[in-house]
């Protein structure tokens, strides 16, 4: 059922000027001037207590990550220098991750390799393992690696695929990965078409021979994925311009339970993909979610039927009209939690009506609400957020996908940000120094460790260190 424009207007009429929501992260919202120096620094609040966050970051002395006193990292993989069990190198441009929990106390990590285009241009593609591989032309895919406390094993999950970007966990144990671009059989190599969902198991390797598309989710440049574990649904993020990118709904045909392996057995056009379409309390059509400028911003929502979801002839993005749906430049990461999907717009330029360096969305399912959490305005000290998860300890994490300097933020439930690590390996010259972005943060099932990825070369970290519930700042 559509939640109409009138319905939207009578609920914020009696809510006041917002939704207000509950929970660890419900109702974290910041402002540009919350992004102040103190907040980074971990310093005292203007009453003399404590800061938020965990204080100033040091100096590693190997040039690889700073953390706050008291924290250390553990490098997990690197390209180039940590090997598969079949002896191959670690693949590059790690992406999007997530942990599970293994056998025996183990940590199972299914990592994303971002690499587009044919094999070779990548130095450390992802192998062609037998009966794992999609496209042999494709450089990109998963590993998966089992962390222990004395050794580290990494495989690969599936090959020949392309750009494979954030993704996705879901409740049943697998990890869904994404391919980031649109790439035809004939373009940049290509023998197959590419835009699709794959579904990887980290814990039965037989389930992942012979890769298959999903392709219900549709065929585009396709970012994050996360699961609704009450309804079923899934939720997707488009990173794409010109027009700039969707936000989808993928609903499950009548009588489909979710599972290990399910969503293999759906036919191409099964269930109904969606893409959103926002309006404001007073029943104005929002072209653009750059348009919100102030946090607390609260959209009501309403899903249009995609016509063509594998985009035969026509992207996706560019099936509909001006007024039919919503757009946002660079959606990003998301991820579940508080009864709905946060979800990241990393900044908007001149291809869209208004600029920002960052925005977070909190799309709540129930309320049929997207609510604006966090804006970073253009000039800040953080800027292009992307890959984000749920922190055990309240608030969020994010990865920094920016100019200049590269930090995990953390974000407290009253929108406060403080450092968690800075990328200090320079892969540019002394000179003009590059750093590279920070991907696939997440928890360990236990929330001990924080796992996070500097992308290139590709290096898996895991980080640990006195955690602490953050106060609401």
């Amino acid at each position: 059922m559509s939640l109409t424009r009138r319905d939207f207007a009578r609920s914020t009429a009696v809510t006041g000027a917002g939704v207000v929501l509950a929970g660890s992260v419900g109702a974290l919202a910041t402002a540009p001037q919350a992004l102040a120096a103190t907040d980074l620094d971990g310093a005292e609040d203007a009453h003399g207590h404590p800061g938020i966050g965990y204080g100033p970051l040091v100096p590693d002395p190997d040039g690889v990550l700073a953390l706050p006193a008291g924290f250390s990292y553990r490098v997990v993989t690197y390209s180039g220098r940590t090997r598969l069990e079949s002896g191959e190198s670690t693949p590059s441009n790690h992406d999007g991750t997530a942990a599970f929990a293994g056998p025996r106390g183990a940590v199972l990590l299914v990592n994303n390799h971002e690499l587009k285009g044919p094999r070779a241009d990548w130095e450390h593609p992802v192998p062609l393992t037998e009966g794992l591989v999609y496209d042999p032309a494709a450089a990109g895919g998963c590993t998966v690696v089992e962390v222990r406390r004395d050794r580290v094993a990494e495989w690969v999950g599936i090959a020949g695929t392309s750009t494979n970007c954030a993704g996705g966990s879901t409740p049943w144990g697998t990890w869904l990965t994404c391919e980031e671009t649109e790439d035809r059989a004939g373009q940049n190599g290509m023998t197959k078409d590419h835009g699709y969902v794959f579904e990887v198991d980290p814990a039965d390797r037989r389930a992942n021979r012979a890769p298959k598309p999903l392709k219900a989710l549709g065929r585009y440049a396709h970012e994050a994925v996360v699961v609704d574990p009450k309804r079923g649904h899934l939720f997707l993020t488009e990173d794409a311009s010109g027009p700039n990118g969707l936000f989808y709904r993928w609903t499950p045909p009548e009588g489909f339970h979710h599972g290990r392996g399910r969503l293999r057995t759906l036919a191409d056009d099964a269930g109904v993909l969606q893409a959103f379409r926002c309006f404001d309390s007073g029943g104005r059509f929002v072209d653009d979610l750059s348009r919100a400028t102030r946090t607390g911003t609260v959209y009501g929502v309403d899903w249009v039927d995609v016509p063509d979801r594998d985009a035969r002839t026509v992207p996706v993005r560019r099936q509909f009209t001006g007024g039919q749906v919503t757009r946002a430049r660079k959606l990003e990461g998301m991820w579940w939690g508080d009864g709905g999907v946060y979800v990241v717009s990393s900044y908007a330029r001149e291809e869209s009506p208004v600029q920002h360096d960052g925005q977070v969305w909190f799309y709540d399912p129930r309320r049929r609400t997207l609510t604006l959490k966090v804006l970073l305005g253009t000039g800040g000290t953080l800027d292009g957020p992307d890959n984000i998860t749920v922190s055990p300890y309240g608030g969020l994490v994010i990865a920094e996908d920016g100019e200049g300097a590269q930090h995990l933020f953390g974000a407290t439930d009253s929108g406060r940000t403080y450092p968690i690590a800075r990328n200090e390996l320079n892969i540019g010259t002394e000179s003009a120094p590059e750093y590279s972005e920070f991907t696939g943060v997440t928890f360990s099932p236990d929330g001990h460790t924080l796992f996070a990825n500097i992308q290139q070369p590709g290096i898996m970290l895991a980080i640990t260190g006195p955690w602490k519930r953050q106060r609401r700042g």
